[in-house]
């Protein structure tokens, strides 16, 4: 098994978990099951999937930072000195 493989995985499953729990914290759940997110949100979320990071504010980027720089430490775990 691959060690770095699985971290990396689970570091994707965390990031995505942690996305999803975030956004329904946002929405209101319906009688029915379903969920209404509010109007800003789903704004902002288009906004931010539709623009290129090179075009993103610097606060929004340094959010993406933080995640590359989880995939980084992992990259760099138990990696051997040349």
């Amino acid at each position: 098994m691959d060690l770095r493989r699985e971290a990396l995985a689970a570091l994707a499953h965390a990031q995505w978990s942690a996305w999803w729990d975030y956004a329904f914290s946002m929405a209101t759940l319906n009688e029915e099951g379903s969920l209404t997110f509010p109007v800003w949100a789903v704004e902002r979320w288009q906004r931010q999937a539709a623009t290129p990071y090179a075009q993103l504010p610097e606060s929004e980027k340094d959010s993406d930072r933080a995640e590359a720089d989880k995939v980084l430490a992992l990259l760099t775990f138990g990696k051997r000195e040349a």
